[in-house]
């Protein structure tokens, strides 16, 4: 699930569409389910409900913007927040030992 770019140049208007990951952005989809018009006040947002639950159930992936307009609109439950710490960032923030000094060897 995606956006689908329409309208003219400084007046953007976009489609919601279900497409193959590998079509091109404004290429061939496989079915429409809303709109999406951000030059409003506040931005207009249309999606048909049944449609999306259904490609949902089936397994289709919203990009990050098509996921927060289905949360704005009560179709997707809003993400947790991410917690810190594990992964790779907290390893590189782990201070590393003093120059000089070796960390000690595991003893077998």
């Amino acid at each position: 699930m995606r956006l689908k770019r329409m309208g003219t140049r400084q007046k953007p208007f976009y489609r919601i569409v279900v497409a193959d990951s590998r079509s091109p952005r404004d290429g061939r989809f496989i079915e429409q389910i809303g709109t999406y018009d951000p030059k409003l006040d506040p931005p207009a947002v249309t999606v048909d409900r049944e449609k999306a639950e259904l490609w949902l159930s089936r397994g289709a992936q919203p990009s990050d913007t098509v996921r927060a307009l289905l949360v704005k609109q009560g179709i997707l439950p809003p993400l947790p927040p991410r917690e810190l710490g594990g992964g790779q960032k907290a390893a590189a923030a782990a201070p590393a030992a003093p120059a000089g000094e070796e960390a000690p060897a595991e003893q077998e």
